[in-house]
């Protein structure tokens, strides 16, 4: 192994470390949004999305590791398994710029990807809610406003908002960061 491969990995592990260390301290500090019965942790996906710039195996450990987060702050269950759902749309975004890593180079592109990523995201979070909903491990918040508007509108909608705010935050992160970070990323941001 030459140097400059040893060096970039060092780079990379030590960037999924602080992504993971985010991952965690976010839904322990940031504040939430809390449409009752539901709730959103600002922020709490923006470590992930700039993983999933990064690579499929960055984006896997910060997705999982995240998860701890919101395990450690003493969320509920449903919201822990919301959050480890995270890993589905992370894999995906990630093999998918891996493949056309190309995609955040206009507006266009990169507004279709964060839709696209978003849908499933949110999709994935109403799968698990559903599932929690049909064998009572919800609130009587969400039984209270019936299954249509909590788990299709304040979790399904509300988390592809939620996630296309966070994809725009973390894009205008990575963009300053992608200059002065020299690892092989998944995908370079250059929105025209």
């Amino acid at each position: 192994m030459d140097n400059s491969n040893k060096n970039n990995k060092v780079k990379i592990m030590t960037i999924s470390a602080l992504l993971c260390a985010l991952g965690i301290l976010i839904p322990m500090t940031f504040p939430k949004i809390v449409v009752e019965p539901a709730s959103y942790t600002l922020a709490s996906h923006v470590p992930i999305f700039i993983a999933i710039f990064i690579s499929p195996v960055v984006a896997t450990f910060v997705a999982i590791i995240s998860t701890l987060g919101f395990l450690v702050a003493g969320f509920a269950p449903v919201i822990v398994l919301r959050a480890l759902s995270h890993l589905l749309f992370a894999l995906i975004g990630a093999f998918i710029l891996k493949k056309y890593n190309h995609m955040l180079q206009s507006f266009k592109s990169t507004a279709l990807y964060a839709v696209i990523i978003s849908l499933l995201h949110g999709a994935a979070e109403v799968a698990v809610v559903t599932y929690f909903y049909n064998v009572s491990g919800v609130t009587q918040g969400f039984y209270d406003k019936g299954y249509f508007i909590s788990v299709i509108i304040l979790v399904g909608v509300g988390t592809l908002i939620h996630s296309i705010i966070d994809f725009a935050i973390a894009t205008f992160v990575w963009i300053p960061l992608q200059k002065v970070i020299s690892i092989p990323a998944n995908a370079r941001i250059k929105i025209k």
